[in-house]
């Protein structure tokens, strides 16, 4: 456990959470993907569906941290974080605006009037990105306060509306 705690810089035990979350998350994200791979293959015994589930979310699972891992390393250069713990919140956070964002935005749409199947798909997403951009950019920030992210978050939203264009309501 030494050894783990000294690789992701972790000094107190609470920060132990994030490494938590994120298996967490990444075996939950490859146990859904798997289930709905698995019942595409249409298999009546219960016990060979349930072996056939357990394999791709094991596949998934070691896949997804491959990738994860991989991705850190090459982002802990780029952003500005104290200790390496900080890119699984960051991600946690990135996973969780992301998700509530694009849930919130169901409901919102449809109360304006909106539905994919009576509206155009021309028409439908882009209209439906156009109100996922400005929930996600709230979302992100306070998700990110939630996380003890906050600074990073900030400087991150502010880097990106600059970019889009806002730079004139940032300046310090």
């Amino acid at each position: 456990m030494e050894s783990f705690k000294n690789k992701w810089e972790i000094k107190q035990n609470w920060q132990l959470v994030f490494p938590a979350l994120g298996i967490i998350g990444l075996v939950i994200s490859s146990y859904l993907i798997g289930k709905s791979i698995s019942k595409h293959f249409l298999i009546e015994n219960e016990i060979i569906n349930s072996s056939v589930l357990l394999f791709l979310t094991s596949l998934f699972t070691v896949f997804f941290l491959f990738i994860t891992l991989k991705i850190f390393g090459k982002l802990e250069s780029r952003w500005e974080v104290t200790y390496r713990w900080e890119l699984i919140a960051i991600f946690i956070v990135f996973a969780i605006t992301g998700s509530t964002s694009a849930r919130i935005s169901d409901p919102i749409i449809h109360f304006i009037g909106l539905s994919q199947e009576t509206t155009s798909g021309w028409l439908y997403w882009p209209l439906r990105i156009l109100l996922i951009f400005p929930i996600y950019q709230v979302l992100l920030v306070f998700v990110g306060w939630l996380f003890g992210q906050f600074k990073f978050f900030w400087t991150f939203e502010k880097k990106m509306l600059s970019r889009l264009g806002f730079a004139r309501f940032f300046k310090d």
